[in-house]
């Protein structure tokens, strides 16, 4: 007998009708009109059922800190980078631990069950390491926490950041990051690249870099990054985040360096929240939107997600961990508004997130963990125009959280009284 049957659900490749068969905390069948004894059965009613949402980049040490110990007036990166400085010698193991367990709430809420976060490591007493280290063991049957050491200050520029990124290693965080475009110069930030990835080789770990975070179009570390990529073997398992120097760089340089990506197998992270808010600032009008060249870097077969990166901290003051809204604003930011290239955005935040995390057994197929979210919506297009409700999140086929169907009463006058369900169109 099964644990669970799925049926009458629609996915996201378009197939309607399907059910899904679970057991022992996995799928294994996939069939239309597949009729089995199963322990609870629900009908999906049409609805989407979405494999999990995954953020790619996001910032958890940082989360839900907003107005601590003051609010960025500006609104610039910068300014954001240096009221993390103020925070840091405030922050608390306790503090971090519970922000970061409440927002771990907000996204299993939301269907999100993986999450890749930066973590800063350039505090000497790595306080932010151990509280995450302690969230990834206290979530990890419910959410999938992947950590990025991240020397926030820069490798070279802040001292013992290199000796306390070895540290944060040595503890059991994952992947590699950087920032080299916040090195002191081009050629400093060109060494950290060299440096880290190096480091990535010598130890079989994947690099997450903040890359290019800036509207300058000379900023070029991308550049180094894809070479140390080919250089040191690390196809496939480095990826650049941000790259919003792109939005700003020369059309021919950019031929070059897409296909130099390419070529490297580089995958990349877009932040289109952040991106759109933190990009531009300097510019009067027209003013830039920042982001990187999402439907230029798909087109070279360049694997792209979409990063949260912040919600509630000294960078952004609004997000609630709604990876849809993430998809929603990356499709309007990049003009991604045919239906191919609106599905694409829903990969984003899915299919794409997890490949750049590397998660095994992700999916909707035979043999992957049966972890996937019902949507109230019928289609991935539909699911990101209504932002739409997740009636039902599952994690190795174990209900995790459920929503009421969202609905309107209509009391109109001269018209008949009626409910709209979802989003009245």
């Amino acid at each position: 007998m099964l644990d669970l049957l799925i049926q009458n659900a629609s996915l996201p490749d378009g197939r309607r009708q399907m059910a899904v068969a679970v057991q022992g905390g996995s799928i294994v069948e996939v069939a239309a009109g597949l009729n089995a004894a199963a322990l609870e059965t629900l009908d999906a009613q049409g609805f989407l059922l979405s494999p999990p949402f995954v953020d790619a980049h996001f910032h958890l040490d940082a989360a839900l800190s907003y107005g601590l110990p003051r609010i960025n007036q500006s609104g610039t990166l910068l300014e954001g980078i240096a009221l993390w400085g103020e925070l840091k010698p405030l922050l608390t193991v306790e503090a971090l631990i519970e922000r970061a367990l409440a927002y771990c709430d907000w996204a299993v809420a939301r269907g999100l069950l993986a999450i890749r976060s930066h973590v800063d490591v350039c505090d000497e007493r790595l306080l932010a390491v151990d509280a995450l280290l302690q969230v990834k063991r206290l979530v990890a049957p419910y959410l999938d926490l992947q950590l990025v050491a991240f020397p926030q200050d820069g490798l070279l520029r802040a001292p013992a950041a290199l000796a306390n990124l070895q540290r944060a290693l040595d503890r059991g965080v994952e992947v590699i990051g950087g920032i080299p475009h916040f090195e002191r110069t081009a050629e400093q930030g060109a060494a950290s690249v060299r440096l880290l990835c190096e480091l990535a080789a010598e130890r079989g770990l994947r690099v997450d870099m903040h890359c290019d975070e800036s509207d300058d179009p000379l900023s070029r570390h991308v550049e180094t990054l894809a070479s140390e990529t080919e250089r040191l073997g690390l196809q496939g398992r480095v990826t650049g985040s941000h790259l919003t120097s792109m939005h700003s760089m020369d059309n021919y340089y950019v031929s070059k360096l897409i296909a130099l990506m390419a070529e490297a197998q580089l995958q990349v992270v877009a932040n289109p929240l952040i991106n759109i808010t933190l990009q531009g600032r300097h510019d009067s009008y027209p003013k830039r939107r920042g982001m990187t060249r999402v439907p230029e870097l798909l087109a070279a077969g360049i694997n792209v997600a979409f990063g949260h990166d912040c919600v509630m901290d000294p960078w952004y003051s609004l997000g609630s961990g709604d990876m849809l809204e993430v998809a929603h604003m990356g499709l309007h930011v990049a003009q991604m508004t045919s239906q191919t290239a609106m599905r694409q955005c829903f990969d984003a935040v899915t299919v794409n997130a997890a490949r750049v995390m590397g998660l095994e057994h992700y999916g909707l197929q035979a043999g992957c963990h049966a972890d996937f979210v019902l949507l109230q919506a019928r289609d991935p297009i539909e699911a990101l125009r209504l932002r739409a409700t997740r009636l039902k999140v599952f994690r190795r086929g174990k209900l995790l959280a459920e929503s009421p169907a969202a609905a309107v009463s209509l009391h109109l006058p001269g018209r008949p009284e009626s409910t709209c369900f979802g989003l009245c169109p």
